[in-house]
């Protein structure tokens, strides 16, 4: 039996890169993973194959999150189309799509409570000041900040006594990178989260912390992570010589979830292999 037997677990943007290892992760340690995707559904029908291949339990939560607000839509969101109560509901913005990930997450439970809960969901925005449009800062603040912050508001009556709440920070909140101002000021406020809601939920045992990954292979740092000089520079300035991979970033996070973490709260913990930590020597 796994530490987290027994237990449920919501992974938003769990059907790939880091997601998929977390929901890999905490499924492998007997919990029951709701795995959270917006549009990629072969990428979450692969994550759910794969935990239930490793006798695991899954089930697949649609949600499409940073979606413009309109009024009674029923065509294409977001570029995919949807139509029906999906299409209306995924079209009122973060309500709606918040409103949607939870029908479908209680659908999955099928009366049961939450007890962990991973903020996963994110995108990148990898522009300087000068070339950030409202319309993308809007966007990236809406994914990274807000849409987490009324997940976890929408958890809480389903959250467990004894929980865990883990956003996915990131190291930009604590290193000057210009070309990615609007993605550090989100990762920034999401990570601010964690000691308040702490602070507040700690007397129901529920811990609230913040993992910050560095740079890790993925689809979404495939950008860079495929370009061998820059692989070598970011090398360079981390204390551990390589690249993140994601099982890096799920080891911490399981941790966290289980009961080794039960006495972590309020804190980010940094998973980048000591990335900047000052002169090599």
């Amino acid at each position: 039996m796994g530490m987290l037997t027994g237990k449920t677990a919501l992974v938003t943007g769990g059907s790939r890169g880091i997601g998929r290892a977390v929901s890999l992760r905490l499924a492998a340690e007997g919990a029951l993973v709701a795995v959270h995707y917006g549009g990629d559904d072969e990428a979450a029908k692969q994550t759910v194959a794969l935990i239930e291949e490793g006798g695991g339990q899954a089930f697949a939560v649609r949600a499409r999150f940073g979606a413009k607000s309109q009024e009674g839509v029923k065509g294409v969101e977001g570029g995919v189309g949807v139509t029906g109560v999906e299409g209306a509901q995924e079209g009122r913005g973060v309500e709606g799509a918040v409103e949607r990930l939870f029908e479908g997450l209680a659908d999955g439970l099928a009366g049961r409570g939450l007890d962990i809960l991973v903020n996963n969901a994110g995108i990148a925005s990898t522009v300087p000041i000068a070339h950030l449009t409202p319309a993308e800062f809007e966007r990236v603040m809406t994914i990274n900040v807000t849409t987490p912050f009324f997940v976890i508001q929408r958890a809480l009556p389903l959250l467990n006594d004894g929980g865990r709440i883990i956003n996915m920070g990131s190291t930009a909140s604590r290193l000057a990178v210009t070309t990615q101002i609007g993605y550090t000021i989100s990762k920034a406020a999401l990570e601010a989260m964690a000691p308040t809601l702490a602070n507040e939920l700690g007397r129901r045992g529920i811990t609230v912390n913040t993992v910050a990954p560095g740079a890790v292979r993925t689809d979404m740092t495939a950008g860079y992570t495929s370009i061998p000089e820059v692989v070598a520079a970011l090398e360079s300035i981390t204390a551990l010589g390589r690249l993140g991979e994601p099982e890096d970033v799920a080891d911490v996070v399981g941790f966290l979830a289980g009961p080794p973490g039960r006495w972590v709260t309020g804190q980010t913990i940094d998973v980048s292999g000591g990335t900047y930590l000052g002169p090599l020597a």
